[in-house]
């Protein structure tokens, strides 16, 4: 009877953490696209941000997002919680 809850606890926490990782993954992700195309989408705020820092700290920002982005949608994936 107790073995019976806990995998049904487990099997809860397992799928609120995948469907967190998957969506922070496209949070992450998304957040890449926009620092990457910004200024071809003629986006203002990217545009200031260019200007105040330079192309290099959005091309930064934007590959930490993709990596960190990659690497909750292969954790949301794999599934070893």
């Amino acid at each position: 009877m107790e073995n019976d809850y806990r995998d049904k606890q487990r099997k809860s926490f397992s799928l609120m953490r995948s469907v967190r990782d998957f969506t922070m993954a496209i949070l992450y992700l998304a957040m890449a696209t926009v620092l990457f195309f910004g200024d071809k989408w003629k986006i203002s705020q990217v545009i200031a941000l260019n200007d105040a820092w330079g192309r290099s700290f959005s091309y930064f920002f934007g590959a930490i997002c993709l990596l960190y982005g990659g690497f909750r949608l292969y954790r949301g994936i794999k599934k070893e919680y």
